[in-house]
């Protein structure tokens, strides 16, 4: 006879990692902002830097914006947000997405503006700029999941 519904549920609940997150749209938008945002730190790395200061910017807030989006990618596919209660998550996301999103803005226009048409250069701004809009949408669904469904007592 199968299990009975309550334990086939503590069952999936007991998996070490949430299969389900990798399909889901905040995964793969989490999964295109990393593979952007290598993608422009790789560019800019590789090329010809015309301004020391403004790719070396460029660099450190790409980095650590790729660093802070895997691990929450990892805090996600892991179930890391079960084991450690006493920090809000959805809330630390949206602050990291919100504080990083400005960061990576202004170091994209400042490295666009500084690229005088190096292809290298162009194509980081570029891969930057694609990172920002990405982080845009996590932003906002990070909003949705933190402050509205808060607001009417709505968990999903």
């Amino acid at each position: 006879p199968p299990p009975p519904p309550a334990a086939a549920s503590q069952g999936a609940d007991a998996e070490l990692m949430d299969g389900a997150y990798f399909r889901s749209c905040a995964g793969m938008i989490k999964v295109a902002q990393m593979v952007s945002l290598l993608v422009a730190f790789i560019t800019v790395n590789s090329s010809q830097w015309t301004d020391y200061t403004a790719y070396s910017y460029f660099q450190i807030v790409a980095l650590c914006d790729l660093v802070m989006i895997l691990f929450f990618y990892i805090v996600h596919i892991f179930r890391i947000y079960r084991l450690l209660t006493c920090v809000s998550w959805p809330l630390a996301e949206f602050l990291h997405y919100l504080i990083g999103t400005i960061l990576l803005l202004i170091a994209s226009i400042v490295a666009a503006s500084k690229s005088y048409n190096l292809t290298g250069l162009v194509a980081g701004a570029t891969f930057g700029f694609l990172a920002t809009i990405l982080c845009v949408l996590s932003i906002w669904s990070s909003y949705k999941v933190s402050c509205i469904t808060q607001s009417t007592g709505q968990y999903h």
